[in-house]
């Protein structure tokens, strides 16, 4: 598959087109991997992009305006090749945009782009939705999967690392049943600001937060003090996830859009967390990833 790069004298940055996943950003001065590498015998993705829904339906399937659709968890554009419409030595802009197959999954029309520009030790990374129908609402989810890897080095291990909660003291997670969000919700109380890794808190699949929680978080080795801060003020859903068991990596999640929720009639106007689009309007996100 193409690959684009992205570097300068902190970070080199690679970025499939398949999917427009960001899948390398190694240190210049040391070669340290930020990003999972996509082991298939573990999970097989580096860090995808969710379009245009995030999360699961229930049973898989939605309607609208009467009709009955199936998309898989998190939406199609993971899985499809994106054309490369913008490529200077800091910045890259990919596109995704609607057709006659996406279409059948999928009655809308849309544009989809996603902008990689790195600064410094900073990658910037936006999302653009346009409705490009002229008479017709456009009804969507967007967000991001980046997985990192925990530990960064071989003389550290999962349980190195923490979470770092900017200016949380306590946060409220929504429970998963099955990839759906329940009714049932938990507290947790942070220390410092602080929430440490184990095996066990992944357990019950990922950590989901509702109500604009989260705007800033990390991910840092308490030994070697390497780690990821990802920034996204604003938006209203967050994930933290690792596979069961893995112990591997850790992914941070911001969201515009969520899991249908068990008590779903799966109509997607009336769908937790969606965003409707005028004819002709355009929608944009942002979030920043800075490694140290």
């Amino acid at each position: 598959m193409p690959q684009f790069e992205l570097k300068n004298n902190l970070l080199q940055v690679k970025i499939n087109s398949f999917g427009a996943e960001l899948c390398s950003v190694k240190s210049k001065e040391n070669q340290l991997e930020y990003i999972w590498q996509a082991d298939k015998t573990i999970w097989a993705r580096y860090a995808p992009n969710l379009f245009p829904i995030v999360g699961k339906l229930k049973e898989g399937k939605y309607f609208y305006q009467g009709s009955e659709y199936q998309l898989p968890q998190h939406g199609f554009a993971r899985d499809h090749e994106f054309t490369c419409v913008k490529q200077s030595h800091h910045q890259l802009v990919f596109e995704l945009k609607s057709n006659s197959e996406f279409k059948k999954v999928y009655p809308f029309d849309f544009i989809f782009q996603i902008e990689y520009t790195l600064n410094d030790n900073v990658l910037d990374i936006a999302y653009h939705v346009s409705n490009s129908s002229s008479s017709e609402e456009l009804l969507f989810s967007v967000g991001a999967h980046p997985a990192f890897n925990c530990p960064l080095s071989s003389t550290e291990s999962f349980d190195d690392y923490e979470l770092i909660f900017t200016d949380k003291n306590e946060l409220v997670i929504n429970a998963l049943s099955d990839g759906l969000i329940s009714s049932h919700t938990k507290q947790i109380t942070l220390h410092e600001n602080k929430l440490a890794l184990s095996k066990d808190l992944f357990m019950n699949d990922a950590l989901v937060f509702t109500n604009h929680q989260i705007d800033e978080v990390s991910l840092f080795s308490k030994k070697s003090k390497h780690g990821v801060k990802l920034t996204s003020v604003n938006w209203p859903y967050y994930g933290i996830w690792s596979k069961k068991d893995s112990e591997q990596f850790v992914c941070l999640e911001p969201w515009y859009g969520i899991a249908d929720y068990e008590n779903t009639n799966s109509d997607l106007s009336q769908k937790n967390g969606i965003i409707v689009l005028s004819p002709k309007q355009d929608f944009t996100c942002k979030f920043d990833i800075t490694f140290f």
